[in-house]
C-alpha cells in the first residue's frame, strides 16, 4: 500500500466499521505515523490497543489546534458517521460560533452535514483526502472476483438496480438497493445494509435470485462516506437468498478481499466489481 506524498502527519477521524483501522494500517505500511482521532462516547472498533485523541463537537476548535501541534496536515475521514447529541454547557466561546455557523448546514441529508464539515477542516488549514487514496488495495480491480459468474438474468437484474441506487442517491436517500427478477424489493436508507438485507430475507423466497448492488450518490464528495462492502455483507447477502452482490469498480470498498471472495464463492453468489 502507498500513500500520496505530502507534509505533516495524517490524522483519521474514525467512525463506525472496520475503516478507520485499515486506513491507519495502510499509512503505517506506507512509513507513516498517523494520528488516530475519535468522537468522544463513540470508540473505533478494533482500536484497544491505540490511544486515540478524543474530541467533542461542544470544543471543535481545541481539537483542530491540537491536531495543529501535533503536526497535522491532513485529514482522512474513515468510517460510517454518526451526529452526537450536543451538551450547551460545555461549549467554549470559539466553537460555539463556530458550530452555530454550521448546524443549519448540516439539517439536510448527509452529503451536506459531510461537505459541511469537510469544509471547517478546511478553513482550518487541512488538507481533507479520501480514504481510497490512502488505502487504494481496498478499491478491487474491474471484472468477476470469485468462481462465480453473473447470468445474463443477473446482469439485467444489476442494471436496474443501478438505475434505483443513481435515483436514490440523487436525493441522499442511500447507497444501495435488491432487486430480483428486476423488480425492487428493497432500498438502502438510514438503518443500513444490513437490515435493508435481513427485510429480504425475511420475505423467506425460495432459491437463489437477486442482486445486492451498491454505488455511491450522484455527485458525491468521494472523500467521506464511499460505500463499502465484506464477508459480513456476503454473509447477509446469502441469507436474503440472493445470487450474488455487484458494484462500480474504484468507487466501492471492498474490507478483507481474500476472505470476502472465499465467503461468495462458499456461498455460491457471484461477487462483480462492474466496469464504469
Amino acid at each position: 500500500m502507498s500513500a500520496p506524498s505530502h507534509t505533516g502527519r495524517t490524522a483519521v477521524i474514525g467512525g463506525q466499521g472496520a475503516l478507520p483501522m485499515l486506513v491507519v494500517a495502510a499509512l503505517r505500511a506506507a512509513g507513516e505515523t498517523p494520528v488516530l482521532a475519535e468522537l468522544e462516547g463513540f470508540p473505533v472498533a478494533g482500536a484497544e490497543s491505540e490511544t486515540p485523541e478524543r474530541f467533542r463537537f461542544e470544543r471543535l476548535v481545541p481539537f483542530l489546534d491540537h491536531l495543529h501541534d501535533l503536526g497535522v496536515a491532513r485529514i482522512v475521514f474513515a468510517g460510517g458517521a454518526r451526529r452526537p447529541r450536543l451538551e450547551p454547557e460545555l461549549f467554549d466561546p470559539r466553537s460555539a460560533q463556530l458550530v452555530s455557523a454550521l448546524l443549519p448546514r448540516m439539517r439536510g441529508g448527509d452529503d451536506a452535514a459531510l461537505r459541511a464539515v469537510i469544509a471547517v477542516f478546511e478553513d482550518h488549514g487541512f488538507a481533507v483526502v479520501g480514504a481510497h487514496e490512502v488505502a487504494r488495495d481496498l478499491l478491487p480491480p474491474p471484472g468477476v472476483l470469485g468462481a462465480v459468474q453473473p447470468g445474463e438474468p443477473d446482469l439485467a437484474d444489476i442494471e436496474r438496480a443501478a438505475e434505483i441506487v443513481h435515483a436514490l442517491g440523487s436525493v441522499d436517500v442511500g447507497q444501495g438497493a435488491v432487486v430480483a427478477g428486476g423488480l425492487c424489493l428493497a432500498v438502502e436508507a438510514l438503518p443500513g445494509t444490513d437490515t435493508m438485507l435481513a427485510q429480504v430475507a425475511a420475505m423467506g423466497r425460495d432459491g437463489r435470485q437477486g442482486v445486492l448492488y451498491k454505488a455511491p450518490k450522484p455527485g458525491q464528495d468521494l472523500r467521506v462516506d464511499l460505500p463499502a462492502i465484506g464477508p459480513d455483507t456476503i454473509a447477509g447477502a446469502a441469507r436474503a437468498g440472493l445470487a450474488g452482490l455487484a458494484f462500480p469498480a474504484g468507487s466501492v470498498f471492498l474490507f478483507h478481499r481474500e476472505a470476502a471472495v472465499a465467503a461468495a464463492d462458499a456461498a455460491g453468489l457471484f461477487l462483480f466489481s462492474r466496469p464504469s
